[in-house]
């Protein structure tokens, strides 16, 4: 393919160039943006400075090295451009190596290495669709959770039961996605769950706790007589099914990929009994909205404490890579620097296979109670936190030390969750490590002012900043569970007080630009006119709205609080009139009244 034609299909409008022939002279870049240039060379001592095609587009960029052929060195050379572009934009990068005596092209999704390859890419595309490489595909979401009812209901008719399900189902895909072969005729069922096993084996071979997993693994899922029980004809048809209709949609190498799987556990989740329904699963979006507000960053070292199926830790691995420059940074992000703990012994196994769908050794993943681990959280020194914690947690969830200042009549948790943010803020501060915390609580810890929870926010508040919080939308669990939550983050180590804090940022943000959808539940909603989807500039108004501590009627507002006081938006915020209707007043009033009778202050008749 000839220059002009590369550059015809991939968009005009978006090449970037800086020298003659439309090249992109990175010397010249890094000095323009009065950065210190120092070159890569080969070990030759040839220097790469100038690359072929440069596109970008908001902040992506896609660069282009053309070859009569490819050689491995060719591969060494487009890495330096991709630590280039990284130092001098911190943009994400698509990376290709274009072939001008054919149409062959080799593709990279974030950095030149074996793990970002995409070997199905073989034509180049319009910067448009490479654009898409790190946003969602909203007509994929919906048919995976078309595709989710359907497994559901063979799952049913085969008698797996519920709380099964979704571990069952990961390890089937996990098994699929590393080349499990059952389509031999003389195969019996026993003989895949060995290769299964085997599959497993191979993909723990280097974690320092893979008898342990394994274990959990044979005795929860291989092991399970209902699993036992399916004949050769059901097990295929099972994973003919996870093949054809879910597989497709899980790509570890795109962002899209991401939140497919993590929309796949929350809509299956809604299957589980009443008594799991304390496990709900962390919205995909708002995971990623969490990371963005944290920074996380290939610098960061992040803890979720009660990471339930792994969304938070998978969120941030994906948010860490895209900031890579090169595989070595890559794998130090993911051996060194995703820390997990889950108390549940099936929901930790999901999170193993999670992890392991996404490429990950998830060797820092540990099962147990964050509360006997604060030695490991103290080595391991993480300086974000993301966290879900269970709102209702029972006796058994929670140190002896704490249940014993409860009532006799009391089984679950008076603080709602808010005890577990006090836990961690009080194991980092004791090694004096400072830290940005992010935690969905109930919005009854915004508000209460009173009893164990007020005790509470006013000693987090002696040692620590509430820098935010953010109300989100009422059904944001839907169809898992049915709490209203509020995003508070926290800056950890440096006192609510100090003089340089600024007031406490409060947003209103109830709606995602998400709808509820018969047989679907949450779905996003595509603006009309751009066909794009409506929670990106939703997200993105949030955020700035943060950062720039933005005070707008009906959005958001600053002020300063102390731990006696609501921390929610509403109480400071003030009201925009002019976008007020009949039917919001009414809407309010009955979500007011919904809150009173859940709460337990009023009662229905």
């Amino acid at each position: 393919m000839i220059r002009a034609d590369i550059v015809s299909t991939v968009g005009r409008e978006y090449l970037t160039s800086n020298i003659e022939n439309d090249e992109f002279s990175y010397p010249k870049a890094f000095a323009a943006a009065s950065l210190p240039f120092v070159p890569i060379c080969n070990s030759a001592g040839r220097k790469f400075e100038k690359l072929d095609i440069r596109f970008q587009k908001d902040n992506v960029s896609v660069l282009i090295e053309t070859k009569t052929s490819f050689v491995d060195a060719d591969e060494a050379q487009l890495s330096a451009y991709v630590e280039y572009e990284k130092a001098l934009t911190g943009n994400k990068i698509v990376a290709i190596l274009a072939n001008t005596t054919n149409d062959n092209v080799k593709v990279w999704r974030g950095v030149v290495s074996d793990g970002d390859l995409m070997p199905k890419e073989t034509a180049l595309r319009t910067m448009d669709e490479y654009v898409d490489f790190y946003t969602s595909k909203i007509n994929d979401k919906e048919r995976v959770m078309q595709n989710t009812y359907k497994l559901n209901e063979l799952l049913h008719r085969h008698s797996i039961p519920e709380k099964l399900r979704s571990q069952f189902v990961g390890t089937c895909l996990l098994a699929l996605k590393n080349g499990l072969d059952y389509s031999t005729p003389s195969l019996t069922a026993a003989q895949i769950r060995t290769r299964i096993k085997e599959v497993l084996e191979d993909l723990l071979n280097s974690d320092i706790n893979k008898a342990e997993k394994l274990a959990l693994l044979n005795r929860n899922v291989l092991g399970n007589q209902y699993v036992r029980q399916l004949t050769i004809s059901a097990f295929r048809e099972i994973l003919k099914f996870i093949e054809d209709n879910i597989l497709p949609f899980i790509n570890d190498k795109s962002t899209s990929g991401q939140d497919l799987l993590n929309l796949f556990f929350i809509t299956f989740n809604k299957y589980v009994g009443k008594s799991d329904k304390n496990q709900a699963f962390t919205p995909d979006h708002i995971t990623d909205f969490m990371a963005k507000v944290t920074g996380v960053n290939k610098h960061s070292v992040v803890l979720d404490p009660c990471c339930g199926s792994g969304s938070f830790l998978v969120r941030a691995m994906t948010q860490a890579l895209d900031d890579c420059a090169t595989a070595a940074e890559q794998e130090e992000v993911k051996k060194h620097q995703i820390f997990g703990i889950e108390f549940d012994e099936n929901v930790y196994g999901l999170a193993t296979t999670n992890m392991l769908i996404h490429s990950d050794g998830n060797s820092n993943i540990r099962q147990g109670s964050c509360f006997a681990m604060a030695d490991w959280i103290k080595e391991a020194k993480p300086n974000v936190v993301l966290m879900n914690p269970p709102y209702n947690g029972q006796r058994i969830h929670l140190p002896a030390s704490y249940v014993s200042t409860w009532g006799r009549d009391k089984k679950e948790d008076p603080s709602k969750g808010l005890f577990f943010v006090k836990y961690i803020a009080d194991t980092l501060n004791s090694i004096n490590h400072q830290a940005k915390l992010a935690v969905l609580l109930p919005v009854s810890c915004a508000i209460g002012t009173s009893g164990e929870i007020a005790r509470l926010k006013r000693e987090i508040l002696e040692e620590n900043t509430l820098d935010a919080v953010f109300t989100l939308p009422i059904d944001i669990f839907h169809p898992g569970a049915s709490a209203s939550a509020c995003c508070m983050l926290f800056k950890i180590g440096t006192k609510h007080n100090d003089i340089s804090n600024p007031d406490t940022f409060f947003g209103y943000c109830r709606d995602d630009g998400f709808k509820k959808k018969k047989n679907l539940g949450r779905v996003e909603q595509v603006d009309s006119f751009t066909g794009k989807s409506r929670w990106v500039d939703i997200e993105n108004e949030w955020i700035e709205l943060y950062r720039n501590r933005r005070s707008i009627d009906g959005q958001s507002a600053t002020h300063k609080v102390t731990g006696d006081d609501e921390w929610l938006c509403e109480a400071y915020m003030k009201t925009d009139y002019t976008k007020m209707s009949e039917h919001d007043f009414q809407q309010t009033i009955n979500e007011f009244l919904a809150y009173l009778v859940k709460e337990g202050r009023i009662y229905e008749t």
